[in-house]
């Protein structure tokens, strides 16, 4: 999962840079070359969207697991086990949506 990972990292880049592109006013000026950035631009945005989403239960999967081998208090400590089934339930969701996008 590292190298789609990676992949996600790339397509994100690459949109944030169509996204800087589609604002510059020597881009806009060339209609051919804009229209093909902006139709990049809502490609991209999709995935994007997906992988922020992704990337934010993976961050909090690794805290609620932190918290659980740290967490001394029972109520914490419960907190943290609900957190973890519910964003390892949301994982395998993500994980398709993003095998999906990435179907050339």
């Amino acid at each position: 999962m590292d190298s789609i990972l990676k992949k996600l990292e790339g397509i994100q880049y690459r949109f944030i840079e169509v996204g800087n592109l589609i604002v510059d006013p020597d881009i806009i000026s060339d209609m051919p070359r804009y229209v093909k950035l902006n139709k990049e631009y809502k490609d991209l945005e999709e995935i994007v969207t997906v992988y922020v989403g992704y990337k934010n239960v993976l961050d909090n999967l690794a805290n609620a697991k932190a918290m659980l081998a740290t967490e001394e208090d029972p109520d914490m400590r419960e907190m943290a086990k609900m957190e973890i089934d519910e964003l390892t339930n949301q994982k395998p969701d993500f994980e398709e949506k993003i095998k999906v996008l990435l179907i050339p």
